[in-house]
């Protein structure tokens, strides 16, 4: 029979067979067997313990039975893991895989902060403070893949890109977007690629208003990036890769004199489409003959009259042929102080569309968007937190190589790796995780906690 305090259902299948009884009745287990694998990774980068030495506390010593850096590390897991929000705080406040994260016994230790002490926590925290985490967690990145790489890297290309996030309700600076044609904030993203690897790493985010063009933060962002990146890998070249919003004079006078190599998307203009007519004839040409999209690949020395001096610009004519439609032409631009040949370079901005892939992660995976806070400060430190979960999760991916979960998106990732059942049982000697003896990707799980550090056997 159930009692008051222990939720109980039953199921009746078969006459044959027993009735099915449902408690949940144990105490020490989680949901969450999988972060352990994040806690190693923290371990491995001495993430959050960066982050938290950013913090001062002003509380009183006396009063305080949450550290700074424990509240850091419950919303960073809880992130995670999957809980987007500090509400979560009250389910999670005796999980035991989330007290081990934290640094807490399991069994005995106390339990996790409410959602009263988070939500103060993220609203405690001021713009200086989140100017020096951003750049502590931008040092981190690039000295893990420093330290990955052995400090040789070739070439190291930093894309930026903006995106929406949507707003619903009275946050400070949210603005109406025509181009997203919504109310929301406009967040700066920043990743890096080393050499020729597909994976592009978050190293920055940087939540702006809503209202903000597109180098609105870019050029301090930029200079951040740059100093730390020369002085891990003082021999690497290094690229920058934008879209159209980033092709105005201040800008493309700021790459220059950072002296990096730049590929920056340029809106068409009659001029432009002017000086690419005899391309889009060989264009056009080439796709009657063939019946298909064909294009065709040039360069121009071009200066707008807000631009300080001519500048190389790469065209890409295309005759866009649909069935049942008529032939479409299709100019293309970038600017760059590349001296490949066109069709190379316009193949380089184009690797940048594996950015979007990012950004799809960041809102479908780690739900960046929710900056539900009133205060625009405490909005963007929900989002460096984020991004520092994200930090966490592509390394888990990174540590995956040769498995399953190679390339799975972070919500694959966190399915497969992090949501998984355990029970906790705690001895004088160690505690031991039971998990499911047929968990369905327990192989690939053992594979990559290995590699993140335990030890087999």
């Amino acid at each position: 029979m159930a009692t008051d305090c222990i939720p109980q259902v039953t199921f009746k299948f078969y006459d044959h067979l027993k009735p099915v009884v449902a408690r949940f009745d144990q105490a020490q287990a989680s949901t969450d067997g999988g972060a352990v694998l994040l806690k190693a990774l923290d371990e491995r980068l001495q993430l959050t313990d960066q982050l938290a030495g950013c913090l001062t506390d002003h509380r009183d010593p006396d009063t305080i039975l949450h550290p700074l850096r424990d509240l850091l590390r419950q919303r960073i897991f809880g992130l995670a893991c999957g809980y987007e929000d500090a509400n979560d705080a009250a389910r999670l406040a005796h999980d035991p895989l989330h007290k081990l994260a934290v640094g807490r016994d399991p069994v005995t230790g106390a339990a996790l902060a409410s959602q009263p002490t988070l939500s103060r926590f993220e609203n405690a925290v001021s713009p200086w403070t989140l100017a020096r985490m951003g750049r502590t967690l931008a040092a981190t990145v690039i000295a893990h893949h420093r330290a990955r790489l052995k400090g040789h890297a070739q070439r190291i290309t930093i894309d930026l890109d903006p995106t929406d996030d949507p707003t619903h309700g009275q946050q400070a600076f949210t603005f109406f977007n025509g181009h997203y044609d919504t109310w929301c904030y406009l967040p700066l993203v920043a990743t890096l690629t080393f050499n020729n690897e597909a994976d592009q790493y978050l190293v920055a985010i940087v939540l702006r208003p809503g209202n903000s063009p597109a180098t609105r933060g870019a050029h301090g962002l930029l200079r951040m990036l740059v100093r730390h990146l020369r002085r891990a890998f003082p021999g690497a070249a290094l690229r920058v890769r934008v879209d159209g919003g980033f092709a105005g004079n201040a800008w493309l006078d700021c790459l220059e004199a950072q002296r990096v190599e730049y590929v920056v998307r340029l809106a068409s203009n009659a001029r432009l489409v002017q000086r690419a007519g005899r391309l889009l004839g060989e264009a056009y040409g080439l796709s009657k003959y063939s019946g298909r999209t064909e294009h065709v690949y040039g360069e121009t020395g071009y200066a707008a009259r807000s631009w300080s001096h001519r500048r190389r610009v790469i065209i890409k004519a295309e005759v866009v042929r649909v069935p049942e439609r008529d032939p479409k032409c299709n100019p293309r631009f970038v600017v760059t102080n590349l001296g490949d040949t066109p069709a190379t370079v316009y193949a380089i901005y184009c690797q940048r569309g594996e950015m979007e892939n990012r950004l799809k992660e960041l809102h479908n995976g780690l739900a960046v968007g929710r900056t539900s806070c009133s205060r625009f400060w405490a909005n963007q430190f929900r989002v460096l937190l984020t991004t520092a979960a994200y930090v966490l999760l592509q390394e888990l991916r990174r540590q995956a190589h040769g498995t399953d979960c190679a390339s799975a998106q972070v919500s694959t990732l966190r399915e497969r790796l992090l949501k998984l059942a355990v029970w906790v049982e705690r001895s004088v000697r160690r505690l031991v995780m039971h998990l499911p003896q047929f968990a369905p990707w327990g192989d690939t799980w053992r594979r990559v906690a290995v590699a993140v550090g335990a030890t087999a056997g």
